[in-house]
């Protein structure tokens, strides 16, 4: 399990990225949802032992992130939205930093690597943006770490890229694993995520699974416009909206529409998901 536990971090401006935010993360595919800007990344970095608090605490199963132990970053992988890239062959990168990781699988680093139409014999430098993601997602999700940190994994990939990306991170979750996927590419991931995370001004809006998040919401589309909703928004077949779940209906989530009404309804959301 992750806990933050009144995490506060600045940066060196004095501006406030994170005050006194508490929360937790088990098992689970998080989408970690925000504005530019708003900590994501930092958020992150700060799991993976990279950056440290100003106050507060960051735990991995009950050790300190920022005390760096081998063993509990032996348990984390992290792919940031920006990477140096190395300069081997594939093959080289993963002899040398595989052995780091207990549970890798040569079998199933293959297996992603087949998903994306990569192949392992090929040098980093040969490779565009997108194909060096696939190959460090390849290899990210093999270790079998159980937690798995992806900074807008899907930038850079393709359409059937998107595709192949979420058959890949479907069949290497289990119950027992917690990967955290930060994004603004909410519709690539959709019908992956769950619990969502919504990070806004300092705070955590929200961390709800979809089923609490659809047991009190409604998401829903009409041809008048409605009233008494959380956020709507008119499109060429009439309206769609979010609005309170009066009668235990159940509708499918909108996530970008989610994340609308929740910056517009702070308050409200805060009371109603109990943050």
């Amino acid at each position: 399990m992750i806990e933050i536990n009144n995490l506060s971090f600045y940066y060196k401006k004095g501006k406030p990225v994170f005050e006194q935010v508490s929360f937790e993360m088990a098992s689970g595919i998080y989408g970690l949802l925000g504005e530019n800007g708003v900590g994501k990344s930092t958020l992150l970095r700060i799991i993976a032992g990279l950056r440290f608090p100003d106050s507060g605490q960051c735990k991995i199963d009950g050790k300190d992130t920022f005390r760096r132990d081998p063993e509990t970053l032996s348990k984390v992988f992290l792919l940031p939205e920006e990477f140096e890239s190395p300069t081997v062959k594939i093959d080289r990168f993963i002899k040398d930093n595989a052995k780091f990781y207990p549970h890798f699988s040569r079998e199933q680093f293959e297996n992603n690597m087949r998903d994306f139409e990569m192949e392992t014999d090929r040098k980093f430098s040969e490779l565009s943006y997108g194909q060096k993601k696939k190959v460090l997602i390849s290899y990210g999700m093999s270790l079998n770490t159980p937690y798995v940190l992806l900074d807008e994994p899907t930038n850079g990939l393709d359409i059937p890229s998107k595709a192949q990306f979420r058959k890949v991170i479907a069949s290497a979750y289990d119950e027992d694993r917690c990967i955290i996927i930060s994004t603004h590419q909410v519709r690539d991931l959709e019908s992956l995520i769950d619990p969502i995370i919504i990070l806004d001004r300092n705070q955590v809006l929200l961390n709800n699974s979809v089923e609490e998040i659809t047991r009190k919401l409604v998401f829903k589309h009409t041809q008048n416009k409605p009233e008494n909703t959380y956020y709507t928004e008119s499109n060429l077949a009439g309206y769609s909206y979010v609005g309170p779940n009066l009668t235990g209906e159940e509708t499918t989530l909108n996530i970008e529409m989610l994340f609308n009404a929740a910056v517009s309804n702070r308050t409200t959301f805060k009371d109603l998901f109990n943050v």
